[in-house]
C-alpha cells in the first residue's frame, strides 16, 4: 500500500521516496507509470484534479508527473508522454532507488484554496436554503456545484456569493479529522451530496469541517484557514434542469498565501 502524505498533511510539498516499479505506457499518447512506496501527490478525485510535479534523483534523473491515479491501494504517478523511463537495472534507477517527489506547489495550493472555497459555498446553500449537492468541479482557480434549486435568479446567486465572502473573510479554521464508519455516520448531514458516493465497505471517513460553518466527508486537500481562500466571485449560472442549477465560481487574490 503507498503512503500518501497529503491526507494528513495538505502543505507537504516534497518528500523522498523509493522506487518500488514503472510500467510503461499503457497507449500511446500516454505516459510510463512509477510507484513509489510513499507519495505527496493527490491521486485525483471528489472533483478535485489530481496533483502535477517532479521525480528526481541525486544523481540526475527527473521525470516530470502530469497527474497521479489510484489502483487498489496503490498510487501511481503518470510520467509526460514521450520521457518513459528505460528498464530498471539497464541504465535506469534500480528498485529501492531514492526518489525526492516535488509538487508543483502553486498549481496545489491554488487547488486547495478553490476546494475550500466549494465548501463554504456548499455549506452557505445548505444552511440558508437546504439545497443538496448534485455534481461539482473544479481547476485551480475555479470551480462549479450544482444544487437541487428548482429557481434561482441573479438576486440570489449575489445574495450567496455575499454570504459565502463573508464566511470566508471571518478566518474560520478548517480542520481534518477520520472517524469509523459508525461515528462518521451518526453525524446528521454529512453527505451533501444527492447520491452518497462513499464506497460500503470503507470502514473510516475522512471529514472536512469549517469550524462554525461546514462538516462533510471529503477526501481532497484543503487549506487550514479560510483567509487562505481570499474571497470568491460567481461567474455565471444555469440551469442544468428542472431542479437542478450551477453555480459557477472564482478566486479573487487571498489576504495571505
Amino acid at each position: 500500500m503507498s503512503e500518501n502524505v497529503c491526507y494528513v498533511d495538505s502543505y507537504a510539498r516534497s518528500i523522498q521516496a523509493r522506487l518500488r516499479a514503472v510500467e510503461p505506457p499503457a497507449a500511446e499518447g500516454t505516459g510510463a507509470l512509477v510507484l513509489l512506496d510513499r507519495t505527496v501527490f493527490y491521486p485525483g478525485g471528489g472533483g478535485q484534479p489530481a496533483d502535477r510535479g517532479t521525480l528526481r534523483t541525486a544523481d540526475g534523473w527527473t521525470w516530470q508527473v502530469v497527474g497521479a491515479r489510484r489502483q487498489g491501494d496503490e498510487i501511481w504517478h503518470e510520467l509526460e508522454p514521450g520521457t518513459e523511463p528505460p528498464p530498471a537495472g539497464l541504465s535506469g534507477p534500480d528498485a529501492g532507488a531514492l526518489f525526492t517527489a516535488d509538487l508543483d506547489w502553486e498549481r496545489r495550493h491554488r487547488l486547495m484554496r478553490t476546494h475550500t472555497a466549494l465548501h463554504a459555498l456548499c455549506g452557505v446553500v445548505w444552511r440558508d436554503y437546504g439545497a443538496l449537492v448534485t455534481g461539482g468541479n473544479m481547476e485551480p482557480g475555479a470551480g462549479r456545484m450544482d444544487f437541487e434549486f428548482e429557481r434561482m435568479s441573479g438576486e440570489l446567486v449575489g445574495a450567496i456569493e455575499s454570504a459565502v465572502n463573508e464566511e470566508l473573510l471571518r478566518a474560520r479554521d478548517v480542520r481534518v479529522n477520520v472517524l469509523p464508519r459508525e461515528e462518521a455516520f451518526a453525524i446528521p448531514d454529512l453527505i451533501r451530496t444527492k447520491v452518497n458516493l462513499l464506497p460500503e465497505g470503507i470502514q473510516e471517513i475522512r471529514t472536512i469541517e469549517i469550524v462554525g460553518l461546514d462538516l462533510q466527508a471529503d477526501g481532497g486537500t484543503h487549506v487550514a484557514n479560510t483567509r487562505e481562500v481570499g474571497t470568491i466571485r460567481v461567474t455565471g449560472y444555469e440551469s442544468k434542469g428542472r431542479i437542478n442549477k450551477r453555480i459557477r465560481m472564482e478566486l479573487v487574490a487571498p489576504e495571505s498565501s
